[in-house]
């Protein structure tokens, strides 16, 4: 089994210098950091992890808090935990789920946190671990998200190329900024195309399309599109218009947003708005990693991350006649 020396004769450095790498990467270089760990490869050299966390007075374990009900049934989040996990493995951290408001279980070395809502923003102010949040927020708090504005924009544009002449807007009735971004990108898109809003503000529910019921009676009239911020409503839509016998793709465009199940169970198949889940969560454990082992980066600027969601198009925006 390859040692310590055995490394450090591989990257022709001390043994110090392996050590400093292993246990304090914040106090080498980054070019030091990378001779070191190549040549760790190189040899299958392996750290010991647990003696590693004695010396740094760490626990190798982040917590991941789940700021709202989790749905068993809908994998959205499990996509996102998913990612997180992965990207912890590759540096041998664990995790510790947390989907209550009880989140002092333990000792941890970093947290992400999901489900932001604005009254969770004092108890994250007080908290003394590295963090990092799973959606844009105003707070200056580092964040990775998808880029909930453009890709509103990028349906918008799809339903005009399928012939729709009135796009309607199911929205969230909640006060979130991933809502309101939401919304601003379909408001952004209709008044450059100077076309009329029409905003409906929904639980989010696929049983919420029943309070629009009177709405969507009207609908096959006109070459109209419905827009809804998220799959559930989506769902909750085809669902009702079926009901009254409208054909989905055919008098009536809808899209959804999120492209983790529900998608993939309305009849017709819903066009949607797909999330990078797994590559966000990955990408959310890399950077509460790094945030743990170089502290200073405390003092760098606020980390904004925004990936692109993806449009899969279905059967529900066929064009229109």
């Amino acid at each position: 089994m390859p040692t310590l020396a055995d490394v450090a004769r591989h990257a022709n450095v001390s043994k110090m210098t392996v050590s400093r790498v292993i246990n304090h990467p914040e106090k080498v270089t980054q070019e030091l950091r990378n001779l070191v760990t190549k040549a760790m490869k190189e040899i299958g050299y392996e750290p010991n992890y647990i003696a590693q966390s004695l010396v740094n007075n760490r626990t190798r374990v982040v917590r991941y808090i789940v700021s709202e009900d989790i749905d068993t049934t809908e994998p959205y989040y499990m996509n996102l935990l998913a990612g997180i996990s992965k990207g912890l493995a590759k540096k041998y951290y664990s995790l510790q789920l947390i989907y209550d408001d009880n989140w002092e279980v333990g000792k941890v070395d970093g947290i992400i946190y999901t489900g932001i809502k604005n009254e969770d923003l004092t108890l994250i102010a007080e908290v003394s671990e590295p963090i990092v949040i799973f959606g844009e927020n105003a707070s200056g708090l580092d964040f990775v998200d998808v880029d909930n504005r453009a890709s509103i924009h990028t349906v918008v544009e799809h339903m005009l190329s399928e012939g729709a002449t009135r796009i309607i807007y199911f929205g969230i009735n909640r006060p979130e900024l991933f809502a309101r971004m939401r919304q601003q990108g379909y408001e952004d898109c209709m008044q450059k195309k100077r076309m009329p809003l029409e905003i409906y503000n929904l639980e989010n529910s696929s049983r919420s399309a029943a309070t629009c019921t009177s709405l969507l009676k009207n609908l096959p009239q006109q070459k109209t599109a419905i827009i809804c911020a998220t799959d559930r409503i989506a769902l909750g839509v085809v669902r009702m218009l079926s009901k009254q016998r409208v054909k989905i793709g055919v008098d009536v465009l809808v899209s959804g947003f999120d492209g983790v199940f529900l998608d993939q169970i309305a009849e017709p198949k819903l066009t949607t708005l797909k999330q990078p889940l797994i590559t966000m969560g990955e990408r959310l454990a890399q950077i509460i990693i790094t945030k743990i082992e170089n502290p200073k980066t405390k003092a760098e600027p606020q980390i904004m991350e925004y990936y692109e969601a993806e449009l899969i198009i279905r059967a529900s925006t066929k064009k229109l006649g």
